[in-house]
């Protein structure tokens, strides 16, 4: 497949379509803001940093696919991402969580994406750094211990390839895990845990954990020797050696380029912080403050996080909220012109419900079939059967609050609740899951409005 940051916009909606059913609109939009964050670092002018990134707000109810485009999306680019629900910087009453950690959380997402990036990049040389290391505490001995099976006319040379090709037998004899359960010794560095609290303020703790990670950090790692197997030491010293091996200084440059030119920032609930009907009393004093404390950083600013500072320039910012009680245009007029693009997700019906049931790469049934395949126990879903499904979480939303997708989740587990329960007795067969089998376990309770209410 063609690289993953070169794809083009229809290249990327095929892969958005591998996980989530319609909502083609939203789709395009993203795929578009994508190409163009590809297209701008192409462009070789001082244009290039005139360029920003075109915020999108996703309109849509709950359920229907707004989170996992933005989590698809970011994954399609290999891009740091941040998922941030708008209403948490409300919760203190007037005086909510700092939204600059918003930033600081996505450089330290982008710091774990290029060390792991790194990680696998040095993991061969670490894997045979450690088959070293192992070789030699399981034999210490080295010259000595093999001079004693030598005769006292051998040769130099002739003990040098005798101990290389005992060396490489016992290579291949540990590669093979058949000296995974002998002991060794090994040594390995913790570092002295910071024990106190801080008492301060509420939403103190991303200070918090910064300052106990600074005292970690200063104070000496403690040494010490522990006896275990070759299996575990392996695990242990292929770790060691990769962090050894890796330049943590690149990995912070890079890490910080890659969150400023190819960050993602997804803010959930978006419509919790409008202001409703123009009013500006109570609780939408709060609202309207988070959104002028967001606006600087969709605007573009300077933050510092612990790996230096970041500038907010070029991240793409997408927003989203069911709006149900309010409009996009309740938001601050400033606001509403940094997300330009706004596109609305439709409703999921009983056909796109069976569809999500069938189609995407990881969807529901497939899972259950997997889950219920450790016990030997063979699910079998009919067409019927997926319909039949499909048909009754659409009447439930339709009856109840409409969650979307994710009643879905509500609907099967009930389904399958018995034969969850007792897989361990099933193995060997097959449950068939076809219309009769639905209506059999699930035809009362969606009848009955009251109970279907606080069991669906």
């Amino acid at each position: 497949m063609q690289d993953r940051k070169e794809l083009t916009p229809k290249q990327i909606v095929t892969e958005l379509d591998r996980y989530i059913i319609a909502q083609e609109d939203a789709k395009k939009a993203v795929a578009v803001a994508l190409r163009n964050r590809w297209r701008r670092l192409r462009v070789e002018h001082e244009i290039k940093e005139e360029i920003t990134p075109k915020n999108i707000i996703m309109i849509g109810p709950t359920g229907v696919g707004k989170t996992e485009i933005a989590r698809r999306l970011a994954k399609l680019a290999n891009a740091p991402f941040i998922k941030v629900e708008a209403s948490k910087f409300t919760e203190v009453g007037y005086v909510g969580r700092d939204v600059e950690s918003i930033i600081r959380d996505l450089v330290e997402s982008s710091h774990n994406l290029i060390k792991q990036e790194e990680i696998e990049k040095v993991k061969k040389k670490a894997e045979a750094r450690a088959e070293d290391m192992i070789l030699e505490l399981l034999y210490p001995g080295g010259d000595d211990e093999l001079s004693d099976i030598v005769t006292v006319n051998t040769d130099g040379e002739a003990l040098r390839e005798l101990r290389s090709k005992t060396r490489e037998k016992m290579r291949r004899m540990l590669k093979a895990g058949k000296l995974d359960d002998r002991l060794v010794e090994i040594e390995t560095s913790r570092p002295v845990a910071a024990h106190f609290e801080i008492f301060g303020p509420p939403m103190m703790g991303d200070m918090e954990n910064q300052f106990k990670e600074m005292i970690s950090n200063v104070l000496p790692k403690a040494k010490e020797r522990k006896k275990v197997e070759v299996k575990e030491a392996k695990k242990i010293l292929v770790k060691n050696a990769q962090e050894d091996l890796i330049d943590f200084e690149s990995v912070t440059k890079i890490a910080l380029k890659r969150a400023e030119q190819s960050g993602i920032v997804f803010i959930d609930e978006i419509d919790k912080i409008c202001a409703k009907d123009g009013q500006s009393k109570g609780p939408d004093v709060s609202r309207e403050g988070v959104q002028r404390d967001l606006l600087p950083l969709v605007e573009g600013c300077t933050v510092n996080t612990k790996y230096g500072p970041i500038k907010t320039d070029h991240i793409l910012f997408i927003a989203s909220g069911a709006f149900h009680i309010s409009s996009p245009s309740d938001l601050m007029p400033e606001f509403q012109g940094r997300f330009p693009i706004r596109v609305e997700l439709k409703s999921l019906s009983a056909e796109h419900f069976a569809r999500i049931l069938k189609e995407p790469e990881n969807a529901l049934i497939k899972q259950y079939q997997a889950l219920l395949a450790t016990e030997q126990v063979t699910l079998s879903f009919t067409d019927d059967g997926i319909d039949e499904i499909a048909g009754l979480t659409a009447e439930v939303n339709s009856k109840n609050e409409n969650i979307g997708a994710r009643r879905l989740h509500t609907v099967l587990e009930k389904l399958l609740e018995e034969v969850s329960f007792s897989a361990d007795e099933l193995g060997g067969q097959t449950i068939t899951v076809n219309r009769d089998y639905v209506r059999d376990k699930l035809k009362d309770i969606v009848a009955d409005q009251d109970l279907s209410k606080f069991i669906l």
